[in-house]
């Protein structure tokens, strides 16, 4: 999508996929802090209008891209994101095993949220 707009809501943990001045889809995520700092996916939602025109794409491209300006990982539990850091190896590089059960110790401590 060549008119879509990316904006980070660090504090509301969303990453938003902007088009026609509307919210075409999201990542929500968290940033962990234990035992290093990284970036944790949770869930990609995509408006059904938006579908199939790769705005979930164009917001994992852009999550892996703050990851590597901010130097931090990614430890995605988001299945879509999983699928598509598989897909993108040059882009997305292999999530550390402890980062990954630190997320989902950080998610069982906070059930409500997401």
């Amino acid at each position: 999508m060549s008119d879509i707009e990316i904006r980070d809501d660090r504090a509301a943990g969303r990453l938003e996929a902007v088009t026609g001045g509307a919210v075409a889809g999201r990542i929500e995520y968290f940033v962990l802090e234990a035992p290093a700092r990284a970036l944790v996916p949770v869930h990609t939602v995509v408006e059904p209008a938006h579908e199939g025109k790769g705005v979930a794409g164009s917001l994992a491209r852009e999550l892996y891209g703050i990851a590597e300006r901010e130097g931090v990982p990614v430890a995605p539990l988001c299945p879509y994101v999983v699928k598509w850091a598989a897909r993108h190896p040059e882009t997305a590089p292999p999530a550390d095993p402890e980062l990954l059960a630190a997320a989902k110790d950080w998610l069982r401590a906070h059930p409500g949220r997401f």
